[in-house]
């Protein structure tokens, strides 16, 4: 965790807390139901489309010819609606811990009931004067708009459908019991029939609200599991971060240091090794200031490399760009490394492309990779194999530099730890000389600078091949000549 950010990992730790126990819960549990009620009292608080109805029922009401009595029946359904809507309110500003889900529920039940005594008054409404020749029906397909409303805005609080609707479709049919004509009789069927149907729809919808309830929990369960792993995450990042750019600093800060009692040794050893200032009476000093050089000559060239290598990875190494021939350069390596080769009666087999224009690159850097790669390739290719360097160019209009062996090469899974700081091959190890594993990552980090790629390719004893990549971006294009001065007195005179 981020100690930076303790209150906001403090607030992730305890959602991760929240979402498992809410996940751990089942439908019907204190939770669920706090929820629901939570999504009831929203949909309440939301619901515009019954007392519009209420108002256009009795806008019609009136123009058909009703008295004053649908007025007064509006205004008192449209209170209880009203008395629902700032309970719902009220709920809804609660945080959900802090509700009594029994008492909610009671009390929405009988604001609900209330709504439904408003509707029993409209079932009771008779029309003697007005000119509605089936009034009757009229209302069942009111009443029955509204428990199809019903239905589906209190589906999440079970029983709210029935707490509204059952006493007025039993005044309906007390009502229409009186003159029961056919069609008449037929609606208040409707109405019972339907007081079952729409139950069954609001319980569906109830579950369906369940299951969105669970799919939430298990979304803020993830997202609280991904912000803790993230944070974790991050921070590890940061200090690993900070711990390889201190010691790429300290490192790079002591060339000096390092290098000088360095120097020191060698050039003593070389004095005593070469009798400089006399002859050695004893001819094991005389060896062991051999070993003191040779030894001293490997550390300097393991410390030279750390050192480029910290460089890099601190952003500490100038490159000094120019415009530089890629061929000619490869060529100079490839001599300097020829009498290595020699030795150890290896063949390197020079394939460059001729006319390739030069790059803006740092020389010394384009030397070093081309050096590491050479060292790496002699180094593990066999007595009387060969090594095949060349330069070209790439498909994308960069430059190349491949440098290709048919030594051990290297097994598939070992290649990220070959280009990894301080690592070497398994079989390399055993068959080659002594290396410090620096080479390719420094190339690597090289290449980087420039904007280019590094590849490694190899099959187990078939051989390696590396490619350094330089891209488009670092080729520098040739620009036409200038007119000479007689071509242009000649046109002057045109």
């Amino acid at each position: 965790m981020d100690r930076r950010k303790p209150h906001r990992n403090s607030d992730v730790a305890r959602a991760v807390r929240k979402t498992r126990d809410r996940l751990s819960q089942q439908a019907g549990s204190l939770d669920f139901d706090r929820e629901l009620l939570k999504l009831h009292a929203r949909a309440m608080v939301s619901a515009v489309a019954i007392p519009l109805l209420v108002l256009a029922v009795a806008a019609i009401g009136r123009l058909a010819g009703l008295d004053s009595q649908i007025a007064i029946w509006a205004l008192s359904t449209l209170l209880c609606y009203t008395i629902v809507a700032f309970m719902a309110r009220r709920v809804e500003r609660t945080e959900a811990a802090e509700l009594d889900p029994a008492q909610t529920r009671r009390d929405f039940l009988i604001g609900h009931f209330l709504c439904g005594l408003g509707w029993a008054w409209f079932a009771w409404v008779g029309c003697d004067t007005c000119q509605v020749d089936q009034f009757h029906v009229a209302k069942a397909m009111v009443i029955l708009v509204a428990m199809a409303m019903t239905a589906v805005l209190a589906s999440s609080l079970g029983g709210a459908l029935f707490a509204t609707f059952a006493i007025p479709v039993a005044v309906y049919v007390y009502t229409v019991m009186r003159q029961w004509t056919p069609i008449e009789a037929t609606m208040a069927a409707l109405l019972i029939a339907a007081l079952p149907f729409f139950g069954y729809v609001a319980r569906h919808l109830n579950q369906a609200s369940l299951m969105v309830l669970s799919f939430r929990s298990e979304k803020d369960a993830l997202i609280a599991e991904v912000e803790t792993a993230k944070s974790m995450s991050d921070e590890a990042r940061r200090r690993a971060e900070d711990a390889n750019l201190a010691k790429s600093r300290f490192l790079a800060s002591m060339s000096h240091e390092l290098r000088t009692p360095l120097n020191a040794i060698l050039g003593f050893s070389e004095v005593m090794a070469n009798e400089v200032l006399g002859p050695m009476n004893n001819p094991t000093y005389r060896d062991y200031a051999h070993d003191v050089h040779e030894s001293g000559q490997h550390l300097l060239d393991l410390i030279n490399e750390i050192l480029d290598l910290s460089r890099i990875e601190a952003g500490r190494y100038q490159l000094n760009e120019e415009p530089v021939v890629l061929v000619t350069i490869v060529e100079d390596c490839c001599h300097m490394m020829e009498l290595r080769a020699r030795n150890k009666d290896i063949r390197v087999i020079q394939e460059f492309e001729e006319t390739l224009p030069r790059l803006f690159a740092d020389e010394r850097a384009a030397r070093q990779i081309t050096l590491n790669l050479l060292s790496n390739s002699i180094k593990f290719t066999p007595s009387g194999g060969e090594v095949r360097v060349r330069v070209g160019w790439t498909a994308g209009g960069g430059q190349y530099i491949s440098v290709k062996d048919n030594g051990p090469g290297i097994p598939e899974e070992e290649i990220p730890v070959v280009l990894s700081a301080f690592g070497q091959g398994s079989i390399a190890i055993k068959s080659a000389e002594q290396g410090t594993g620096l080479g390719l990552p420094i190339v690597q980090g090289l290449l980087a600078m420039h904007g280019g790629e590094f590849e490694l390719h190899s099959k187990l004893r078939e051989g390696t091949e590396a490619i350094a990549i330089f891209p488009l971006s670092r080729v520098m294009e040739e620009l036409p000549a200038l007119p000479t001065k007689t071509v242009a007195v000649a046109r002057g005179r045109r």
